[in-house]
């Protein structure tokens, strides 16, 4: 959905942009293309591999940092108040590609799934050290996996006698726990969890969208594509209610307090025409949203 984003960016020539998921480069070469000469765009990525996609283009700054110290980086580089800020959120399709990344249930690899490799927090590590509580709560709630409870306690079993440390071994361990006919959707549900986990993505989806606010200028815009409903939930509560849970503040008069309006009242979905071209584009939803 490139057209779709570039559209909910309204991008003016001379703007501040920010792309907080370089990934493959392609959402941030296409802003440049609609930038002025004076126009700026500081593009987040903790990828190391995402910098050998990074452009020849003194109007980019190309910051190897994750989203979450969004602000922080903003403030150095004078790029606050900010015009537009666009995430792609989730992992990227080079990632999954990348066999020994350990993110897709297709090769076998090491349990690895950082998409910052400089991080400590592996998922070899969460399954062979996590508690079985621990583990239940995070299949559970991370990959909304019906068994969660099941599952743990096979992990535990399993890793008594030795390590769970390569994707397939991981695959034969919980064989007797996925469902017939449903392979792949249960797979995909329990790498998830894994990924979500390693990497804190919804602590630092949320703390993005915190910081968001103050980085924006009044009128600019923030576009935001989720692939999972945890991540979705929260953007569009945040962008309805500037807050992730319970109902919106208000003031002493009854005004609701909001930091931003739903440019659409509907998530946009992609069309059948590029689902046949990106499979994994059946699962993304935008959401554009204007600071009040």
């Amino acid at each position: 959905m490139l057209q779709e984003c570039l559209e909910g960016l309204a991008i003016k020539p001379d703007g501040v942009y920010v792309d907080v998921t370089f990934g493959g480069g392609g959402h941030s070469k296409a802003i440049l293309k609609k930038l002025g000469p004076k126009g700026r765009l500081l593009a987040f990525d903790q990828d190391a591999d995402a910098q050998q996609n990074i452009p020849a283009d003194d109007r980019l700054i190309f910051i190897d940092q994750n989203f979450r110290y969004l602000k922080n980086y903003c403030r150095l580089y004078g790029a606050i108040p900010a015009d537009g800020i666009l995430a792609d959120l989730g992992v990227s399709s080079h990632q999954f590609d990348q066999a020994d990344r350990g993110f897709s249930i297709r090769f076998d690899a090491d349990l690895d799934m950082r998409m910052d490799r400089s991080a400590a927090l592996t998922a070899k590590e969460v399954l062979n050290s996590y508690p079985e509580e621990t583990l239940h709560k995070i299949f559970g709630i991370y990959g909304e996996i019906q068994n969660a409870k099941s599952l743990a306690k096979t992990i535990v079993t399993a890793r008594l006698n030795q390590p769970i440390t390569t994707v397939q071994e991981f695959k034969q361990v919980i064989s007797r726990l996925i469902p017939k006919g449903k392979e792949n959707k249960y797979l995909a549900q329990v790498f998830q969890a894994l990924r979500i986990e390693v990497n804190q993505e919804l602590e630092a989806l949320q703390e993005f969208l915190e910081q968001s606010v103050e980085v924006l200028k009044s009128g600019g815009r923030l576009v935001v594509m989720s692939y999972h409903s945890l991540e979705d939930r929260l953007v569009k509560n945040f962008i309805a209610k500037g807050k992730f849970k319970g109902e919106v503040e208000k003031d002493f008069f009854g005004n609701e307090l909001k930091p931003l309006r739903a440019v659409n009242r509907k998530a946009i979905v992609a069309t059948d025409e590029e689902i046949q071209v990106n499979n994994r584009a059946r699962s993304a939803k935008l959401r554009i949203a204007v600071k009040n």
